[in-house]
């Protein structure tokens, strides 16, 4: 079977099926079509790169504990690498988390409809997913992260590659998500690539602006491996692209208790995988 990251029409009466079935295959799939305004992604991705070339940031260092705020370039590693990932990000939570009041009103907007498209692609898995591998699922994916506290809006840039950065250091190193599904909000250059069955990296083609989603681990565990959590990156742009790049993953999270199966629920999953990655 050939590898392919299948790009979905969503408003397309053969969406579901076809996005299910490229998640099933590959991990990952490409949503246009979506409806989300672009001169909203415009502004959202415009307020934040003022924010990011700004002193502000400062103001709003993460918090060791609830893990909101803004983290420091090279604040994360991938797990099992030592060497920090070369970039800065903020982590958005609600309806607790820290945001600048500058940058609430549209960011919070963009994060309600990503929501609402995330609890669809959910249904639409939970649909289509067979009967044999869904009784693994302790309650419907959409039950899972309603209400939850750790649904995680991430902005991140990615700074042009400097002459002092370790010579083996990646935007993003080789790593696999944490949660159930992630929506990416493709932001304003390339560089996303998927590892593919026969462990080479392929590129992720989309337009700015599409929604690239990936299966998580925890999407993985709960299904005893039907959905691939498939390793991913971003790679380093060449000499004459080294500019800033913008994306804004949203991670669909689980409630703390929910059961992802008979060895972990969200909350020891998730306390694992901070460890792994440097963040605890």
């Amino acid at each position: 079977m050939s590898y392919k990251i299948d790009r979905v029409d969503f408003q397309h009466n053969s969406a579901k099926e076809i996005f299910v079935k490229s998640l099933k295959n590959t991990g990952f799939a490409v949503i246009d079509n979506h409806l989300i305004d672009t001169l909203l992604i415009d502004n959202v991705y415009n307020e934040w790169s003022a924010f990011f070339n700004s002193d502000v940031k400062f103001d709003y260092m993460f918090d060791l504990e609830k893990q909101d705020g803004y983290f420091p370039i090279k604040s994360e590693n991938a797990k099992g690498y030592s060497i920090k990932d070369i970039k800065e990000f903020y982590h958005i939570y609600t309806p607790w988390g820290r945001i600048p009041d500058s940058l609430s009103k549209n960011t919070l907007k963009i994060r309600h409809e990503l929501k609402s498209i995330g609890n669809i692609l959910l249904d639409w898995i939970d649909e289509l997913t067979p009967k044999s591998i869904k009784k693994n699922f302790s309650i419907p994916l959409r039950n899972m992260v309603k209400d939850s506290d750790f649904n995680l809006l991430r902005v991140i840039h990615y700074p042009p590659i400097k002459e002092k950065d370790e010579k083996e250091a990646l935007r993003a190193a080789a790593h696999e998500d944490i949660n159930l599904i992630t929506i990416l909000l493709a932001g304003s250059k390339p560089g996303l690539q998927v590892k593919n069955n026969e462990n080479k990296w392929i590129d992720v083609e989309s337009d700015y602006g599409s929604l690239i989603v990936n299966i998580g681990d925890m999407l993985q565990e709960c299904s005893n491996g039907y959905y691939p959590s498939t390793t991913h990156r971003v790679i380093n742009p060449s000499s004459d692209e080294n500019y800033s790049r913008y994306s804004m993953p949203f991670f669909l999270h689980p409630r703390d208790e929910v059961k992802l199966s008979k060895n972990y629920t969200a909350s020891s999953y998730l306390q694992e995988r901070l460890k792994q990655l440097g963040l605890k």
